[in-house]
């Protein structure tokens, strides 16, 4: 296991006179379940003075644990938070075509086991590395990775809050009652989200409050599935995948609300720019 320090590419006043970002160190961190290899990423500011932002165990969107995934792990580093990106897939796999994607998520969906086994396996992981030090995360998932979040809350994941982002809320199942964590939650969805449904958001809805937990749901108009990524724009099914800056904008600008109110006094900067995902 390799480790880079570098300086963040943030480093130095930007035009607006921003201070500068701290310098970060990032690694490969090989682990596994079941047998299967996985390799998450680990970013986090060098200085353990500067880890001062709740950390981040982020799961990645249906096209693996790519370097966009990384990127924004390496963006939230900069903002002071120890960030662990799992590797739900496993063996670092990043599909590239619709053809791929759709027997991944069928298989691993159709073993609700070994799915929440690798998220609790990620979880397991980020905890074991000593940036991320000893407080409940904030897990971070976008598409398929927002579902893993939400799963994870709801079938007793220790976390201190959820940030789902375009999340298949079709994934999710209805039993809250091996929720074991006191946290809050935030869904940013498109409006139109075919994968997100009035009724489905209505129903989580429902299921949060039972359950007793703070949650705040962003819905974005004229927006749909996988909201954030640039790739969206060329979707040939526009009615159901479609890239929208504006939402993506703000579903980050959200991103960085939370996160500085899971732990106060933590600074954040919602006016910067919003990362790339990869759908």
């Amino acid at each position: 296991m390799s480790e880079t320090l570098t300086p963040s590419a943030g480093t130095g006043p930007d035009a607006g006179g921003a201070p500068a970002a701290p310098a970060l160190l990032s690694r490969d961190v090989a682990y596994e379940h079941e047998g299967t290899r996985l390799l998450g990423f680990l970013a986090a500011p060098a200085e353990p003075g500067l880890r001062r932002g709740a950390p981040v165990l982020l799961f990645h969107d249906a096209f693996g644990l790519t370097p966009l995934v990384q990127g924004i792990a390496e963006r939230l580093a900069e903002r002071g938070h120890a960030v662990f990106a799992a590797d739900v897939w496993g063996d670092r796999t990043q599909p590239t075509s619709q053809e791929a994607i759709g027997p991944l998520i069928g298989s691993i969906v159709g073993d609700r086991r070994r799915w929440l086994g690798r998220v609790a396996a990620a979880h397991a992981a980020a905890a074991a590395q000593e940036e991320f030090g000893d407080r409940a995360p904030v897990a971070l998932g976008y598409c398929f990775g927002g579902s893993s979040a939400l799963e994870h809350l709801r079938t007793g994941g220790e976390l201190a809050g959820v940030i789902a982002i375009h999340a298949g809320l079709d994934l999710l199942e209805e039993d809250w009652s091996g929720r074991t964590a006191d946290a809050a939650v935030l869904v940013c969805s498109g409006f139109e989200d075919p994968m997100a449904t009035r009724e489905q958001r209505e129903a989580l809805a429902g299921h949060l409050s039972e359950a007793g937990l703070d949650w705040e749901l962003d819905l974005y108009s004229r927006t749909v599935h996988a909201f954030t990524s640039p790739a969206a724009a060329h979707s040939p099914n526009k009615a159901v995948v479609d890239y929208n800056p504006r939402s993506a904008q703000r579903s980050w600008e959200a991103t960085l609300r939370f996160l500085a109110a899971t732990h106060p006094g933590h600074p954040t900067s919602s006016g910067t720019s919003a990362p790339a995902t990869g759908g």
